[in-house]
């Protein structure tokens, strides 16, 4: 028996379909791997601030202990969370109660600014972040405005140092009362404002510090850098290391510390704190910073 017609009809069904297949509508095309997305340093820090359950929990704890804390300064009239040089010389137990505080990843959280950079592969610049505080976006770090509304519920004023330049205190204390923060302009300290009798140095906040001591008794001070609480001079790890070693007790009981790994401090420091060099460069000397078991 031949079985050619059945190969026939078989040949003819299979170019049948081919030519289905040729002038069908094509499906969407299969997915190929993910794109290769350029290393950013800041990924995982600002991952973490806006999506990680531990960061939450580490500013509510910290700023309800805080809270615990004020309530031991307030009844010690010799207390101060000033150093000498930086104030405490100033303070007397008859001046009215304050705390200083940072803004910045202290009282506002900026993780969207700092997201916006990564998404787009940028840097920080400063026209890129005074158009960030001009949007008047950020929001409150967690713990932040409870513990501001408690201090101001015992007479205690907030006093706000800020490296946010003097000129956006406009923008600032709107982003501030937005939420209900306690704030008043008299009490904001940008970067840039004046102190009679001391320059200052750097982006340092000693002078700021010391024009807050000569109106309030500072009974504590809040930030997310050791440098929000004692100034520096040459940023090196060494003298970050003796400020931290030389004044442990304080933390905790005078000074509060925020977690801030978006930027900071500690970054430049090891590299020399030289922004100018490339960026593979700093890269390389903040590899050469880590410390392998010994």
């Amino acid at each position: 028996m031949t079985r050619t017609p059945t190969l026939t009809l078989l040949a003819a069904a299979v170019l049948a379909l081919a030519g289905c297949a040729s002038t069908a509508p094509r499906s969407a095309p299969v997915a190929s791997p993910a794109a290769v997305v350029a290393a950013d340093d800041n990924l995982n820090a600002v991952l973490w601030v806006q999506t990680a359950q531990e960061y939450s929990a580490l500013t509510t704890q910290t700023w309800r202990a805080a809270q615990a804390q004020l309530d031991v300064a307030l009844a010690d009239t010799a207390w101060t969370a000033l150093l000498p040089g930086e104030g405490a010389e100033l303070q007397k137990p008859t001046l009215p109660p304050a705390v200083i505080v940072d803004i910045d990843e202290t009282m506002l959280d900026n993780a969207a600014y700092q997201a916006r950079l990564v998404v787009d592969g940028k840097s920080y610049g400063n026209d890129s972040w005074a158009a960030w505080v001009a949007e008047r976006r950020a929001t409150p770090v967690p713990g932040a405005l409870e513990f501001a509304k408690a201090a101001a519920a015992k007479g205690v004023t907030i006093v706000y140092i800020s490296n946010r330049t003097h000129d956006m205190m406009a923008d600032t204390v709107a982003n501030l009362r937005h939420y209900g923060f306690p704030v008043d302009e008299a009490n904001y300290y940008g970067l840039g404002v004046e102190v009679p009798g001391c320059t200052p140095h750097g982006s340092e906040k000693g002078c700021r510090r010391i024009a807050a001591a000569s109106k309030y008794r500072v009974l504590l001070q809040v930030g997310d850098q050791i440098t929000d609480m004692a100034q520096v001079t040459s940023n090196s790890r060494a003298e970050r290391d003796a400020l931290f070693n030389d004044h442990k007790a304080w933390f905790g009981q005078r000074w509060f510390v925020l977690p801030g790994p978006t930027y900071g401090g500690y970054e430049p420091a090891a590299f020399g704190n030289d922004w100018s060099q490339p960026a593979d460069v700093r890269r390389a000397k903040k590899h050469q910073a880590l410390e392998l078991a010994r």
